[in-house]
């Protein structure tokens, strides 16, 4: 870094770039045309300002799509997960059938094997 001269060098601490200072004063003039345009919509209102941003054709296209991104949860509700089964559910996992298939499978097979033995002297 070197000794400190008591000039300093940079930007000061703080101090915005000017791609942000740009940016943000862009946002400030378009909150205040749809401030204007929709009365009151920006007190407290981040959805009506994600909206008139990914509705207005002017915007660039990819400022849109990801204004429509934050948007979307809130204007359409989420896919609840789908739960398979429930305790009145007849639902068997698939493991589960076939092993029970290949145990009465097995029990046919050892049926057909069983040979009945009898005790000499008894009929």
């Amino acid at each position: 870094m070197g000794t400190k001269t008591g000039r300093p060098r940079g930007r000061p601490k703080g101090a915005k770039n000017k791609r942000t200072a740009e940016r943000e004063a862009a946002m400030k003039e378009m909150a205040e045309q749809v401030g204007k345009a929709v009365g009151g919509a920006f007190e407290g209102d981040a959805l009506a300002y994600l909206m008139s941003v990914y509705k207005d054709p002017s915007k660039p296209e990819n400022l849109r799509i990801d204004a429509a991104k934050a948007a979307i949860r809130y204007e359409r509700p989420a896919l609840a997960p789908v739960e398979q089964g429930g305790p009145e559910s007849d639902y068997v996992p698939l493991a589960e059938r076939i092993a029970y298939y290949e145990r009465e499978d097995a029990l046919e097979a050892s049926a057909i094997k069983v040979v009945e033995l009898k005790k000499p002297g008894r009929r």
